[in-house]
């Protein structure tokens, strides 16, 4: 089909679009000018003049501004119409018969959701509305797609998802949550930049994953003849940079896990994680604490608030509950005592398909018990708790707990029945460090997310990796509880969409 039938059988908006764009080049306009010499904001022309009277003119300012044209009262020589900017929106007047006679045709052609430039003075209507008096029009770019009939925001969470433009462009709640995701990401640099961290870059591509239990992404490097995987985390490099000498680093960076997507996961995703030479796990608690306390006030104003209909409270010292306390609390079994076929039947009772636990050679008793765990417990985690030592078989990388050989010293927060996060009093025991590797390769015969075998982290910690503490933080919860939205979608720009087909 060509470009001409295509254009034939368009939706008839657009088609009425196309022909003003044709008559304004017809008249010598250029539609996409290359600038446009703003210099305000509407936001700063609100707050700047919001004392005026009604009906007053300040006749002697003198104010260009710029945005997408929202709405629009045509009463034939004069017209009321929004104009929307990043900061908001302002009321602008136009009378046609002031305009310079370009300018008339120009705003003849003139449809909503095109983006202009005004040039004007300030005024407050009758109404009491602060307005601008347009002196000069310029249309700045003629749109070709009409705007979603609704401007309080898409209703369809598909078309908001896959055209987050759109969504943006209709929706100030959501553009607030985006700003505050922004806000967020700044005050965690702050906050460990104030506290003597280093902020440093981990490879994307990596020849060998880890530092997770994820099915990665695979690429391959032509060049190079080689596979590569893109990070499910930045761990094992930080541990690299402390073995180095940087004694406090961190990262806020994009992880990348080949899994399922719901409300709480997506397969590209923001993590920060820090890594501190010389302390550990119950260092971290606090230090997370502190954290996340400093978010809640700074965005929230309070460590009280609602999320989804229901108060959360973030005051410290948040709750601390042992992965076997928690078992024994809600699922009301003793984990001390149960049997592995036992275990195995209580997940059965709560509807976990166990096939893949059944391919171990021997029942994997850790991990059965943080599935229970799951099942059981952490519906009932809603204000913030700290999940403290997990089984040794589920966590390789961390240093085994100091009273019991059982477990290791790794504690999980939760909020809103979410994991937010992940701390290891880190393990720097380069002969126990390889045994666990090795363990993690023989059961990747059997759990392809089990970790492979990374000798070159190895020969790091041969080097000598001081005892550190290292936390890993899930940026999107954090911003979907302090945003109050139910899903991760609604917090990232670009969510992971099926093509359309």
């Amino acid at each position: 089909m060509s470009i001409d039938e295509v254009r034939a059988d368009e939706n008839p908006l657009r088609a009425e679009k196309r022909r003003k764009l044709t008559a304004l080049r017809e008249l010598g306009i250029n539609p996409y000018p290359y600038s446009f010499d703003r210099n305000i904001s509407s936001a700063e022309i609100t707050e700047k003049h919001a004392g005026i009277q009604i009906g007053e003119k300040l006749l002697d300012t003198h104010y260009k501004i710029a945005g997408r044209l929202m709405t629009m009262r045509n009463m034939g020589k004069a017209a009321f119409f929004n104009m929307q900017d990043q900061s908001g929106r302002l009321q602008v007047y136009l009378k046609l018969e002031e305009l310079p006679e370009m300018e008339r045709k120009a705003f003849d052609l003139v449809d909503l959701g095109d983006i202009v430039g005004v040039e004007g003075y300030v005024f407050k209507t009758q109404k009491g509305e602060l307005s601008l008096h347009t002196k000069h029009f310029q249309i700045l770019t003629k749109t070709l797609e009409p705007l979603p009939e609704k401007f309080h925001g898409l209703a369809d969470v598909e078309i908001k998802y896959r055209h987050r433009h759109l969504d943006l462009i209709s929706d100030s709640d959501s553009r607030k949550v985006f700003e505050t995701r922004s806000k967020i990401i700044r005050e965690i640099r702050r906050f460990l930049d104030d506290r003597g961290f280093l902020e440093v870059e981990t490879p994307v591509l990596q020849p060998i994953y880890g530092g997770a239990a994820a099915y990665p992404f695979s690429t391959h490097h032509r060049a190079l003849d080689m596979k590569l995987f893109l990070k499910i985390s930045p761990e094992l490099y930080l541990k690299r940079l402390i073995v180095g000498g940087f004694e406090k680093v961190y990262e806020v960076g994009k992880n990348f896990r080949n899994e399922g997507i719901d409300r709480s996961h997506n397969p590209e995703f923001t993590m920060l994680e820090w890594y501190e030479a010389y302390t550990d796990y119950n260092y971290q608690m606090k230090q997370f604490e502190d954290l996340i306390s400093h978010l809640v006030k700074v965005v929230k104003g309070s460590t009280k608030f609602e999320y989804q209909g229901k108060e959360i409270d973030f005051t410290t010292p948040w709750k601390r509950l042992t992965v076997m306390d928690g078992i024994r609390e809600y699922a009301k079994v003793d984990p001390d005592k149960i049997s592995d076929k036992e275990l195995l039947a209580e997940l059965r009772k709560h509807k976990v398909d166990t096939s893949d636990y059944e391919k171990y050679p021997t029942l994997p008793r850790g991990e059965m018990l943080m599935e229970l765990f799951e099942v059981t417990v952490e519906e009932h985690l809603w204000n913030p708790t700290f999940v403290m030592d997990h089984p040794v078989e589920i966590s390789p990388l961390t240093k085994i707990h100091r009273s019991n050989k059982k477990l290791v010293e790794r504690f999980e927060p939760f909020a809103a029945c979410m994991e937010i996060g992940n701390s290891y009093s880190e393990l720097n025991d380069p002969e126990e460090q390889h045994q666990r590797l090795k363990d993690q390769e023989a059961k990747r015969v059997v759990d392809e997310e089990a970790q492979p075998m990374d000798e070159d982290f190895l020969h790091a910690i041969d080097v000598g990796m001081p005892p550190t503490g290292g936390v890993g933080i899930g940026i999107e919860r954090i911003v979907m509880i302090l945003t109050d939205r139910p899903s991760i979608r609604d917090i990232i720009f670009f969510p992971t969409m099926k093509l359309n087909k």
